[in-house]
């Protein structure tokens, strides 16, 4: 058996970004940029207002001075000439300062009459102006490669007036449910069988990285299953198959792939739950063959399909991140395989977590999975810990799952 973390750098080595598309800007929202993003235009295009009122000269703007006001000037419509001595335009936010003027009194702080103004507070020079470039200028970097676009980017995509993006390809990824017992969700469930709950909840996994999942047709426990499977994964980016990856008499993902050209890196780690993992490549197709059962399933993809998915998009593949949190409930001593307990999160009064694992840790009790917060780690031959203790955690909520 491999460690998580070797696991983990085998499962990664041979991965690379899918290749770049471009996409317009209305869908480009979860996408990875796959080249910088650089301001096609300056951001103010110019010294433009902040708030409504009228620009002015500062040294005119003196407490109980009376300015003649020669026009009005609001956003999208600039003023043509320029602010002579003693006078004052009626500008709105976003509105060009004119020509002569360098400071703006605030609506609030005029008093208009008949074609004049009077400056009921102070003025100073500069205040309540946006400079010309204050966010951005042309051909500066707005946006990273490598950055999955949130909305927030979306906007300065839009305001850097970028209709398109240059982002990474979806990766594929398919996936396959392996074994005789497995039925779909709605489908007759065969005597003895169970309901798949497996591909669907992988699919929104991938889809939460990024990924476009593909769910194949179960493949029974029979060698011949897995030819459409081998034929289906030709131009995919990955497979990711559930159950059947151990060597026993009917974990047949092994043996019938292997047929077809599958090479197998690995297939057992130190970790609890899912140590039956395996990673190969099927011709240019990685592999990642998952426990069958589901809380094993989705443990390991957190911990292996996440970052890879990352760097199949062009993002950092680093692993899920760990935060600290205080135990809720003592926790028994490890032994040589790393241990992630499901368990929930609650605020302590002083702002930290506490982490709470349950009693129970079975990993077919897909129910306590749903309710879990965080999976707490517990490393080989880690010792029992007390209430209180310190401990490391994944929150599940920051990952989508």
């Amino acid at each position: 058996m491999i460690s998580v973390g070797e696991a983990c750098a085998r499962i990664l080595d041979g991965l690379r970004p899918t290749p770049a598309e471009t996409v317009s800007l209305a869908e480009a929202a979860g996408r990875t940029t796959a080249a910088p993003v650089f301001a096609r235009l300056t951001q103010p295009p110019a010294d433009v207002s902040a708030m409504d009122g009228y620009a002015l000269r500062a040294g005119d703007g003196a407490e109980g001075a009376v300015l003649s006001v020669i026009g009005s000037a609001p956003a999208g419509h600039p003023f043509a000439g320029s602010l002579g001595p003693g006078e004052a335009l009626r500008i709105f936010t976003g509105s060009i300062i004119p020509d002569g003027a360098d400071a703006i009194l605030l609506q609030e702080d005029a008093e208009a009459r008949d074609g004049r103004v009077v400056v009921r507070e102070t003025v100073t020079a500069g205040r309540h102006i946006r400079r010309a470039g204050q966010d951005f200028r042309a051909g500066e970097e707005v946006i990273p490669a490598g950055r999955r676009l949130t909305a927030r980017d979306i906007g300065l995509a839009a305001a850097a007036n970028h209709p398109w993006l240059a982002v990474h390809r979806r990766p594929r990824v398919l996936l396959l449910a392996t074994g005789d017992e497995i039925a779909l969700p709605g489908e007759p469930i065969p005597p003895g069988g169970i309901v798949s709950s497996n591909a669907h909840a992988l699919a929104a996994l991938v889809r939460a990285a990024g990924g476009a999942p593909c769910i194949l047709p179960v493949a029974a426990d029979h060698p011949s299953a897995f030819a459409a499977v081998a034929e289906a994964a030709k131009g995919a980016d990955m497979l990711v198959t559930t159950g059947g990856a151990s060597v026993g008499e009917h974990d047949l993902v092994q043996s019938a792939l292997g047929e077809r050209g599958l090479a197998v890196d690995f297939w057992k780690i130190a970790m609890r739950p899912g140590k039956p993992l395996m990673h190969g490549r099927l011709g240019e197709v990685p592999v990642l063959g998952l426990p069958g059962n589901p809380v094993s399933t989705l443990v390991c993809a957190v911990l292996f399909l996440t970052p890879a998915l990352a760097r199949l998009c062009g993002r950092p593949d680093e692993a899920p991140a760990t935060i600290p949190a205080r135990l809720g409930a003592p926790v028994a001593a490890n032994d040589h395989r790393a241990d992630f307990l499901r368990g929930t999160l609650a605020a302590d009064d002083a702002g930290g977590l506490v982490a709470t694992a349950f009693p129970r840790q079975d990993s077919a009790m897909l129910r306590l999975l749903a309710r879990a917060d965080a999976l707490i780690l517990r490393p080989p031959h880690a010792p029992a810990l007390p209430e209180g203790a310190s401990v490391q955690v994944i929150r599940l909520d920051l990952l989508g799952v």
